[in-house]
């Protein structure tokens, strides 16, 4: 035979890596041995979205794994890297319901089972493709152990989890401001939101006092929220507005009146150093309305539509708000000035529409309480943080970390274990539907319908995918 036969004269790699990788498989090179004598050692992968596919991170990430595994393998060690993938609750979501909507069906029409069912179908014909990509890789992952946020183990230790963290007062569920997309319907974690710097305007407003001649200006980015505005706050160091505090004024365009507060969360470097506190659609600013008792005006509802609060502007869109906003603020002369401004401006992840920050009733997990022992370790050098430069930003964030809302309007995922009773309103939480209300015996009980954040399954994957809460080998 000659050399030429023998040979190919390019390197075909598909034919090359499917050859051998199948031999590694079938030779069972990467399954992992629990009852060997040998030391363990095991890596989980991070669980990528079932939806998506290789970046080059990932393959940055994957090849680090891979070469700390093949080289405790060749010392000695009984070495499990195990694979697997999330849910991806409100990408996947959305995949199948475009997927649907081109055959004409629409996701509410479906309802929610037939609609799960459909993702799960999806699920099992086209998701995983990056699994299939990390092979081609040659990702050396024990894949007899392969597991999925969504599955019958997983699903339980999201349900012990949820349950334990509610008996210990860590989960509850209130008003509090969240992320929210007008578009998907449902609130989102701060890592759900993309920022990005967008020209906009600062819009200078006067404000009249309600007892004494004059105005407060006071400079905002949004003044369509102003019809929420319930105060005007300053910082209690800010010499401008010395003895002015606890004046009447008057909001703008609608009458309505608000105290002049002070408070140390006021930057007065920002504009005029006064600022409008609007409660219902801005973080800081519902902070500042619980430490002084401010009332709470909800302007915006969950469409992204200006609501009856809003006086003559109900049932205009945002942007058409802040249009008509400030036309009549000009024509009343209180417009003092525009400004072009540059905002950081908050994206949904997933379908790109602005996101709204809402009031809105949410479950939450009290973060302060948990965050504590994480900041304790890093203080007292148990655990190190490499390069030590980093250790502020990780205090910066880890001691102003706000409650985490883990509740999302969506269908496909973890429903969270809450049944409410008709007769008295209780929350009766478990891992399975109790057959009576706790407190006073109804069996009249309904379902919560809103599901778990995506991350609070994968928060539990390196514990759940080996086992936990089972005390497995």
């Amino acid at each position: 035979m000659e050399q030429s036969e023998k040979f190919p004269k390019r390197f075909n790699h598909q034919d090359t890596e499917k050859k051998w990788y199948t031999r590694w498989e079938e030779a069972g090179v990467f399954t992992a041995q629990p009852e060997s004598p040998k030391k363990p050692f095991s890596i989980v992968i991070p669980p990528p979205n079932v939806t998506g596919t290789l970046h080059i991170g990932h393959a940055l990430n994957n090849t680090l794994q891979d070469i700390l595994v093949r080289y405790k393998r060749m010392d000695g060690y009984d070495v499990l890297w195990l694979p697997g993938t999330d849910h991806a609750g409100i990408a996947t979501e959305n995949v199948v319901e475009k997927e649907l909507l081109k055959k004409g069906i629409k996701k509410r029409n479906l309802g929610r089972e037939k609609f799960i069912e459909e993702v799960w179908k999806w699920k099992e014909e086209k998701g995983g493709r990056i699994i299939y990509q990390l092979k081609r890789l040659g990702a050396s992952c024990d894949w007899t152990r392969e597991r999925f946020t969504m599955d019958e183990g997983l699903s339980r230790a999201v349900l012990e989890a949820f349950t334990r963290l509610y008996q210990k007062g860590l989960v509850y569920r209130g008003d509090y401001i969240i992320n929210w997309c007008p578009r998907c319907h449902t609130a989102l974690s701060d890592l759900e939101v993309e920022q990005s710097e967008t020209q906009g305007k600062l819009y200078y407003i006067r404000y009249p006092f309600k007892e004494r001649d004059g105005f407060i200006t006071v400079a905002t980015t949004r003044p369509e929220t102003m019809l929420g505005d319930t105060a005007v706050a300053f910082h209690p160091e800010d010499e401008r507005y010395k003895g002015l505090e606890g004046e009447t004024i008057v909001l703008p365009l609608l009458g309505r009146r608000m105290p002049f507060i002070s408070d140390k969360f006021v930057d007065p470097r920002f504009g005029t150093g006064a600022v409008k506190i609007t409660p219902a659609h801005d973080f800081n600013d519902f902070l500042v309305a619980q430490r002084h008792d401010l009332p709470v005006v909800k302007v915006i509802d969950e469409n992204a539509i200006i609501t009856r609060e809003g006086g003559p502007y109900a049932g205009l869109t945002r942007e058409e708000a802040r249009e008509k906003v400030v036309e009549d603020l000009k024509k009343e002369g209180l417009l003092e000035k525009e400004e072009d401004y540059t905002i950081l401006l908050g994206r949904c992840y997933r379908c790109k529409t602005v996101v709204e920050p809402l009031l809105s009733k949410q479950w939450f997990v009290k973060t302060e309480p948990l965050a504590r022992p994480a900041i304790e370790a890093v203080k007292t050098g148990r655990i190190r943080i490499v390069p030590s430069m980093w250790n502020s930003s990780y205090f910066h964030w880890m001691e102003n970390i706000r409650d985490w809302c883990i509740s999302r309007q969506i269908w496909w995922g973890h429903r969270i274990p809450v049944w409410f009773c008709d007769s008295c309103g209780a929350e009766n939480v478990g891992k399975d539907k109790p057959e009576k209300c706790n407190r006073c015996g109804s069996e009249k009980l309904h379902p919560e319908t809103d599901v778990l954040d995506t991350w609070f399954s994968s928060a539990l994957w390196p514990f759940s995918t080996l086992g936990w809460p089972e005390e497995t080998p």
